[in-house]
């Protein structure tokens, strides 16, 4: 088994347990190979709730940039809405799980 393929199943995992989502793996291995290599590096691989700058990066990099959307509050929400269900006191929010969280809250599934 790869390292990414052992990174994806501790994503699937991560989302079926703190999120209560039933992954899609194609869409969460589409959305893994899409970061790119910042899921090798443990500060790049993870977002944090609190860090503004961090998830205003997250909105114009990822959902600006990749997904297409306007900027808007919506996105902010979006943002807020994803961070709550993966759970805020949960320390490790991997990034490919919010970017795959966001988008299918977003339903932009065919950005991928």
């Amino acid at each position: 088994m790869s390292k990414r393929d052992e990174l994806i199943a501790k994503y699937a995992a991560d989302l079926k347990d703190k999120c209560g989502v039933t992954p899609d793996m194609d869409l969460l291995t589409k959305v893994t190979i899409g970061c790119g290599p910042s899921i090798y590096n443990a500060d790049a691989s993870t977002v944090s709730g609190s860090d503004e700058s961090e998830l205003a990066t997250v909105k114009n990099n990822f959902l600006i940039k990749k997904l297409g959307l306007a900027d808007g509050p919506a996105l902010d929400a979006g943002i807020a809405a994803v961070i709550e269900q993966y759970g805020k006191s949960n320390r490790n929010k991997y990034r490919a799980v919010v970017y795959y969280l966001l988008t299918k809250h977003f339903k932009k599934e065919s950005a991928y």
